[in-house]
């Protein structure tokens, strides 16, 4: 694992002369699985499974979510998504599309309109627009230990199996590396009253 072995001060293999011959004894494997902690400390950053439970802070609700590298933004599950005014500025009011007993009416400031390219088999050849505008609002997610104030697309997710995406600009806000072959390694969300939303 490239990220763990950089985590090492020494990770050559320790020669041991072994009837006239040097043999090489790799000792930096077993050093490595045991910052695999969860979640570990690697290169300054936290070790998460491919799916995490986090807190929305703003909502009071645990998810569980999919940490995707391949995906570049944060995305929860909403329907009835519609843009309004209040003094002034503009909000987007949405109803969770989690399950019947999270159902209910949320309304958030908008922070911004992003465009999520489409894959070419969602369209029309012949169409001119290959991406999809979905409201971007702002929400502080806690996994594990960190608290982060994050930039979260809505968007109906209820065809698929976790309500909350986790891409890889949100995971550079919580500095994290992602280890498909674990899961929930950061355990249930716990952050304090009193922590800070990071950058």
């Amino acid at each position: 694992m490239a990220g763990c072995r950089q985590t090492l001060p020494f990770t050559r293999p320790l020669a041991i002369p072994s009837q006239g011959h040097m043999r090489l004894k790799p000792f930096s494997l077993s050093l490595c699985l045991l910052t695999l902690s969860c979640p570990a400390l690697a290169m300054g950053k936290s070790i998460y499974g491919l799916n995490e439970y986090i807190h929305i802070e703003e909502l009071d609700l645990q998810v569980a979510a999919k940490l995707d590298t391949g995906a570049k933004t944060a995305s929860l599950s909403a329907r009835d998504i519609k843009r309004f005014k209040r003094d002034g500025e503009t909000w987007v009011r949405f109803v969770l599309a989690i399950d019947d007993a999270h159902e209910r009416t949320i309304e958030r400031p908008l922070a911004r309109i992003s465009k999520i390219k489409r894959r070419s088999g969602d369209f029309d050849p012949d169409e001119e627009k290959t991406y999809t505008a979905r409201p971007v609002i702002d929400l502080e997610l806690c996994m594990g230990e960190t608290l982060r104030t994050i930039e979260v697309n809505l968007t109906d997710r209820s065809a698929f199996q976790y309500p909350l995406l986790i891409g890889s600009e949100a995971l550079k806000h919580f500095e994290a590396m992602v280890d498909p072959s674990l899961k929930y390694a950061a355990g249930k969300p716990n952050c304090t009253d009193d922590a800070t939303p990071g950058e």
